[in-house]
C-alpha cells in the first residue's frame, strides 16, 4: 500500500515543491512505495520558476507540478496521508485542517530561498542549497520502513531525521 505524504508550506511555490519533487524522485530511485503531494493554506498560485530551474538540473521530472490548496487533500476522495511534513515556520503556525486518518504531523522548517541574495545567481545558489538539503531529508525519509511502524516509532523516526 502506497504511503502518502503531505508537504506544506503557506504559497506551495518553493520549498514544499522542491520536497514533493526531491521525494518523488527517491522514491522512484529506491524502489519505495511512497508518494509526495505538495501543497499551501494560501497557494501563490505559481511555483517560483528557480525552484523548478534546480530541479530539472538535477534531473527531476517537474511535469505536472503545479501550486495546489491543502483543501484538495482534506475531502473523502483525497489520498489518506500518512504524514504531513511543514516545511516553511509559517505554515507550521497555522491551524491545520482536519486530515483523514489522522497522519502523523511534523515540522522541518527551511528558510526560503525566495528571500535570500540580491541578485539571480546568488538566489539560484540559495534554491540548489535548499534543494540539496531538502533532498538528503527526503531521500532519508523514502528509506524508513514504513509498514512496520506504528505511529508512535513514525514520530520518533521523523524527529531522529
Amino acid at each position: 500500500m502506497t504511503t502518502n505524504i503531505l508537504i506544506l508550506c503557506t504559497h506551495n511555490s518553493a520549498r514544499s515543491v522542491l520536497a514533493e519533487g526531491m521525494l518523488n524522485h527517491w522514491a522512484r530511485q529506491l524502489g519505495a512505495d511512497v508518494h509526495a503531494h505538495s501543497a499551501g493554506s494560501a497557494p501563490s498560485g505559481r511555483i517560483n520558476p528557480l525552484a523548478t530551474e534546480v530541479l530539472q538540473a538535477a534531473g527531476i521530472d517537474t511535469t505536472g507540478h503545479h501550486s495546489k490548496s491543502w483543501d484538495e487533500f482534506t475531502g473523502d476522495a483525497a489520498p489518506r496521508m500518512r504524514v504531513v511534513i511543514t516545511v516553511c515556520d509559517s505554515a507550521a503556525n497555522e491551524t491545520c485542517p482536519y486530515w483523514p486518518g489522522s497522519p502523523v504531523q511534523i515540522h522541518w522548517g527551511y528558510p526560503d530561498p525566495s528571500n535570500a541574495g540580491s541578485n539571480a545567481d546568488e538566489k539560484r545558489a540559495a534554491f540548489e542549497a535548499t534543494r540539496q538539503a531538502i533532498g538528503e531529508r527526503m531521500r532519508a525519509l523514502a528509506q524508513l520502513p514504513f509498514d512496520t511502524l506504528d505511529d508512535a516509532q513514525l514520530r520518533a523516526a521523523l524527529q531522529s531525521l
